[in-house]
């Protein structure tokens, strides 16, 4: 098992960031709260309206919008696990994600690179996703391993089952993968359950985990829903991890924008501990700003890191486990 860092242990004084008081995020949790049960989220999935239901939401299925009672958010959040074993398919790889505990991931989703060797500017390949693979692999720093590029090379209607083959026979760590849809899940379940010798091998060690995107403002699309269930069935973590814009897709404040964020990211939470309680989630974010000149969404700006130290504390106010985006 990988050897990690732990975040605010106080060995020694020196600069810290507290950007929320314990009242803050309190605020911020109540307002949630709130917002979730009058005003609620558009699900676009059927089968996850009737879990909703099911499970004691008040589901208008003409509209699409699910309106989540206050008790069944926070008994979401007490039923998900706060601390996931993360498993490489060499075990001195795996990782424990919870408290304080802090890892490291590459980033990914590149659609173009400058060639190592021939310093082109070029679309990137299925061969660049092994090559680079391996070089995280081999590199100390990095705990796990999300699909570094997105290969130009393969039609979009098979480059998860592609990529997901590339991933698994390049490194011996645990893998992050976005899946885009129960069917492409079903597939890539498979595919990790060779590996691992067999689906109850699997799901006592989970060798990837799959990234869903909520749709702000407060929305969650067919395919990120259908991942929900599947891996809360499986046993698979699902890091649920939203990517507001503040000014654009969410408030212009950094509270405001944590609210929209903290609704998106607990709601798809409540589906999946409505599929199955106590299935392994992650509270994500790539939350930033919107840069209202260039109309980008700039993930060095300095306000994604205070909005993703603040997603990071509401993760430890919830004692869940966090990813959050670096910059």
């Amino acid at each position: 098992m990988r050897s990690m860092v732990q975040a605010g242990v106080a060995r020694v004084e020196g600069f810290g960031l507290a950007g929320f008081s314990d009242e803050e995020l309190y605020a911020i949790h109540t307002s949630t709260l709130e917002v979730l049960e009058y005003t609620g989220l558009k699900i676009e999935s059927q089968e996850a309206l009737e879990i909703f239901s099911e499970g004691g939401a008040r589901v208008d299925f003409k509209t699409k919008v699910v309106k989540i009672p206050q008790y069944l958010v926070e008994d979401a959040i007490q039923s998900a696990p706060s601390t996931l074993v993360l498993a490489g398919r060499n075990p001195k790889n795996d990782i424990v994600l919870g408290g304080k505990r802090v890892g490291f991931i590459n980033f990914g989703e590149g659609v173009s690179i400058i060639d190592p060797y021939t310093k082109e500017y070029r679309k990137t390949t299925r061969r660049d996703v092994a090559n680079i693979t391996r070089f995280c692999d081999a590199m100390d720093q990095m705990d796990a391993v999300l699909r570094p590029v997105a290969p130009q090379d393969i039609h979009p209607s098979v480059a998860v089952v592609h990529n997901a083959e590339v991933i698994f026979n390049n490194t011996s760590k645990h893998v992050f993968i976005g899946v885009e849809g129960g069917r492409n899940f079903k597939k890539v379940l498979k595919m990790a359950a060779a590996v691992a010798g067999g689906e109850d091998k699997l799901r006592e060690r989970p060798l990837f985990s799959c990234n869903i995107c909520p749709t702000s403002p407060l929305q969650i699309v067919n395919h990120a829903s259908e991942v929900i269930i599947e891996g809360a069935r499986a046993g698979i973590p699902v890091n649920m991890l939203s990517m507001g814009m503040s000014g654009a897709t969410s408030a212009i404040t950094l509270a405001g924008t944590l609210v929209t964020h903290n609704c998106e990211v607990l709601g798809a939470i409540v589906l999946s501990q409505l599929t199955s309680k106590g299935a392994p989630v992650l509270y994500g974010s790539s939350t930033t700003i919107m840069d209202m000149k260039n109309m980008t969404a700039p993930v060095g700006s300095p306000e994604l890191g205070m909005i993703n130290a603040g997603v990071a504390k509401l993760a430890q106010y919830y004692n869940l486990p966090s990813w959050v985006a670096g910059g």
